[in-house]
């Protein structure tokens, strides 16, 4: 009998610490790198009892929250990382990359895919398209500034302005896609992944269009740092990057 009872009581106990140490784990993250997180979200809950509360928003806006000091446990920026280190609300050393991802082209599903290989093939695509739509660089989304460099590099800003519909996010970006208002649509592979209605054709060549980082930190306000640091390693562990992978990233190790 207790050798029975010995391992029943053994876990009930085990239960019970780990119930008594479950916390609730704040996370900001910009909307490029969301999918990837609320896949993984249940099994990090499963596997260490911790709760997550993620907020999503543009990159530029997540930046700004986190530079203000507002106390989420774990917050992920895209560079420049200077001032978000240099506000002293995050712990320097904590700096983890998660993950990579590049502003790709997308059609209406079933539509021809052009040929987005070149430079050349780019600028001929957008200066023939009749309309496109892209995320809103004015509210922080970082796929919309990042697309408004690209323009710059291939010197067609001006010619592409009256072509142009902007979206409110990539979200927004790929409904004008897929409800036929645009030709094209260009937003982060992670957000058009996810979305009905479009495929994706691939991403910009990195000649004009670098992909954007997604980088972790510890806050220095956190009041669960333990199931911080858990929560921050699992978003790049090897699990993380398979779940990377799949939603149109890079793992960032």
């Amino acid at each position: 009998m207790k050798s029975v009872l010995l391992p029943a009581v053994a876990m009930v106990i085990a239960w019970n610490w780990d119930a008594a140490h479950a916390a609730e784990v704040t996370l900001i993250a910009p909307g490029g790198i969301r999918a990837a997180v609320e896949q993984m979200i249940p099994d990090f809950e499963r596997t260490t009892g911790h709760k997550v509360r993620a907020t999503f928003g543009s990159g530029g806006a997540t930046k700004e929250r986190v530079i203000r000091g507002e106390p989420f446990d774990v917050p992920i920026v895209q560079p420049r990382l200077e001032t978000v280190i240099a506000s002293g609300h995050v712990v320097a050393a904590s700096e983890t990359p998660l993950a990579t991802v590049a502003v790709g082209v997308a059609v209406r599903t079933g539509a021809p895919k052009p040929d987005i290989s070149t430079v050349d093939a780019v600028k001929r695509l957008l200066l023939g398209s009749k309309a496109i739509a892209y995320p809103n660089a004015a509210t922080g989304a970082a796929a919309g500034v990042s697309f408004n460099e690209t323009l710059e590099k291939l010197a067609i800003a001006d010619a592409m302005k009256p072509k142009i519909k902007i979206a409110q996010g990539g979200r927004g970006a790929m409904e004008l896609l897929a409800k036929g208002e645009v030709d094209f649509g260009l937003t982060f592979i992670s957000e058009i992944i996810t979305e009905p209605g479009v495929e994706v054709v691939g991403p910009l060549p990195r000649d004009i269009s670098s992909p954007t980082a997604l980088v972790g930190f510890l806050s220095v306000h956190s009041k669960e740092p333990d199931a911080a640091k858990a929560l921050l390693r699992y978003l790049s562990s090897p699990e993380a990057a398979t779940v990377y992978k799949a939603r149109g990233m890079q793992p960032g190790r």
